[in-house]
C-alpha cells in the first residue's frame, strides 16, 4: 500500500511540481479576475492581466490580500463581502473563523465541489499520519459554524474510516465514548488532548491501554512544540501528528508525515506558499523566519491570491524528510503569529516559547500569562496550576523557581512572576487556547507589519 494519498503529485520532481503550480496559478488568477469583484478591481488597479503571470515569481506583481480588506468588504457588501465568486444560491456551506482574536469573524461560502476539495486536502494529512479505512476516528469538536475539524470529519469519511462525531458533550462523556467505541484515532486541539488525558486520569481510565494509536492535532501551534507533543504522546500512549489549516482556504495547508522529520509538509500541489519579511514584504530564504503568504488553487467559490496569514514559519527543503515527498516543510510547524507577539520592557514575548518551557517542566496542569502595568512599568505574571507531585509547598516552590529561571533565561533576563493558581481556577479550552491576557491600558501589541 502506498505511503502517499496522491502518489501522482506528492512524489513529483520539483520542476514538474512548479510547472503544475504555474498552470494552476494562471487558471486561478483568470477565474478570480473574471468572477470576483474584489480581484477584478485588484487586477485593474495593478495594471496586470492573468496571462502576464509567466513564472511563479510573477505572483509578486500582485499586491497582498489582507484580513482587514476582507473584513471591510464584508461591511461594504454584507454579509459575505466581495471576494467570492458565488452567492448563497450556489453555496452549500458557510463557515467562519473562530473569533478568538476578538475581531470580526470572516465568513466564507463553499460550493459542493469546493467542500469536496477541502476534504481531499485533509486526506493528505490523515493518510500521511497512517490513518486508514479500518480505523475508528473520534472527533472531539463542538461542530459549530467555526470551520475547525469539519473538513477533517469529511476527510475521514472520504478515506473510509468510521467517524464518531464528539460534539455537544462534556469532556467526561467524550473520554468514555472514546473507550466505548474503541476509537483508534482521536482528533482535537493539542490543549484539549491534554485536557481529555487529565479527565481520563480523574476517571481512572487507562488511555495508554486503549486502542488509540494516532492523535491528529490542529488549531494551535502547540502541536509542533516538542515538549507539548511529548506530554500528549506519553499521556495517550499514541503518536501525535500536527496539522494546520485556516478558514480562509477552508482546509489544511500542512501536515506531518509518518517520518516526522521535525516539520510539516506544505501541500504544494494545491497551494502556492511564500514566506516574506513581515515588515518589508520581501521574500526570505530557506531557514529564515518569516510570514506565510498563501495563494489557494482549489477553492473556486472563494479564490485567494497572496493572502497575508500572520503565521510565522521557517521553510526548509522537502529533501530533509526521508519520506520521498517533494513538498517543502515548515520546520517546527507554525512558530507563532505576528499579532501574538508582545513587547514587555523591550523584550519580545512569544506564547510558543513560554509554552515550550512550561510544558517542559512536566509539573503543570494549566497556566495563563498575564501582562499588566504598574505605574510606568510593565509586569508579566505566569499563573500556574501545579500537578499533583508539586502541590505541597516545597514542591511548588522548586517548580516555580525553575520556571522563573528558565523563562528569564529565554527572554533576555526579563523577570516573570510565577504565582500559584487554585486547582481548576484557570480556563480550559476545547478549541483554540487563549492563555495570554494583556491588561495594559495602552496595548503594546507588536504588529510587525
Amino acid at each position: 500500500m502506498t505511503r502517499y494519498w496522491n502518489p501522482r503529485t506528492e512524489a513529483l520532481a520539483r520542476e514538474e511540481l512548479e510547472r503544475l503550480q504555474l498552470a494552476k496559478l494562471r487558471r486561478t488568477a483568470q477565474w478570480a479576475a473574471e468572477r470576483s469583484p474584489f480581484y477584478r478591481a485588484r487586477f485593474e488597479a495593478a495594471g496586470l492581466r492573468p496571462e502576464d503571470l509567466e513564472t511563479l515569481s510573477d505572483v509578486r506583481r500582485l499586491p497582498f490580500t489582507t484580513r482587514e480588506e476582507w473584513q471591510a468588504s464584508q461591511i461594504e457588501a454584507a454579509p459575505y463581502g466581495t471576494l467570492g465568486t458565488i452567492g448563497v444560491d450556489r453555496a452549500i456551506r458557510v463557515h467562519t473563523t473562530s473569533g478568538t482574536s476578538g475581531r470580526m469573524p470572516l465568513r466564507a461560502l463553499d460550493s459542493r465541489k469546493d467542500w469536496s476539495w477541502a476534504a481531499e486536502m485533509w486526506c493528505y494529512g490523515l493518510w500521511g499520519a497512517g490513518v486508514r479505512s479500518t480505523d475508528t476516528a473520534y472527533v472531539a469538536f463542538g461542530y459549530g459554524s467555526f470551520i475547525g475539524f469539519w473538513g477533517l470529519h469529511y476527510g475521514l469519511e472520504k478515506l473510509g474510516a468510521l467517524v464518531v462525531p464528539g460534539g455537544a458533550q462534556s469532556t467526561e462523556s467524550r473520554v468514555r465514548q472514546i473507550i466505548d467505541f474503541q476509537a483508534t484515532v482521536v482528533a482535537s486541539t493539542p490543549t484539549y488532548a491534554l485536557r481529555m488525558a487529565q479527565e481520563a486520569e480523574r476517571l481512572g481510565v487507562d488511555l495508554r491501554g486503549a486502542p488509540v494509536h494516532t492523535l491528529i492535532l490542529s488549531g494551535e501551534p502547540a502541536g509542533s512544540i516538542p515538549e507539548t507533543k511529548q506530554l500528549i504522546e506519553e499521556a495517550w500512549g499514541a503518536r501525535a501528528f500536527d496539522t494546520a489549516g485556516m478558514t480562509e482556504i477552508s482546509t489544511i495547508f500542512m501536515f506531518e508525515c509518518a517520518e516526522q522529520p521535525g516539520g510539516a509538509h506544505i501541500i504544494e500541489d494545491h497551494l502556492l506558499e511564500e514566506v516574506v519579511d513581515p515588515v518589508t514584504g520581501e521574500p526570505v530564504g530557506f531557514g529564515e523566519l518569516g510570514e506565510r503568504v498563501v495563494t489557494s488553487f482549489g477553492r473556486s467559490s472563494l479564490p485567494l491570491l497572496r493572502y497575508r496569514t500572520a503565521d510565522l514559519v521557517v521553510r526548509v527543503p522537502g529533501t530533509r524528510c526521508p519520506c520521498g515527498r517533494v513538498f517543502d516543510l515548515y520546520e517546527g510547524g507554525v512558530q507563532g503569529r505576528t499579532d501574538d507577539m508582545k513587547v514587555v520592557r523591550g523584550t519580545n514575548v512569544y506564547m510558543r516559547a513560554v509554552e515550550a518551557i512550561v510544558r517542559g517542566t512536566g509539573g503543570v496542569e494549566e497556566f495563563q500569562l498575564r501582562i499588566h502595568r504598574e505605574g510606568i512599568r510593565d509586569e508579566v505574571t505566569l499563573h500556574v496550576e501545579p500537578s499533583a507531585p508539586y502541590e505541597d509547598e516545597g514542591g511548588w516552590r522548586d517548580l516555580a523557581d525553575l520556571i522563573a529561571r528558565e523563562l528569564a533565561h529565554a527572554h533576555e533576563g526579563l523577570r516573570f512572576h510565577v504565582e500559584r493558581a487554585e486547582p481548576g481556577s484557570l480556563p480550559r479550552f476545547e478549541l483554540k487556547a487563549k492563555r495570554l491576557v494583556d491588561n495594559r491600558p495602552a496595548l503594546e501589541v507588536a504588529h510587525v507589519r
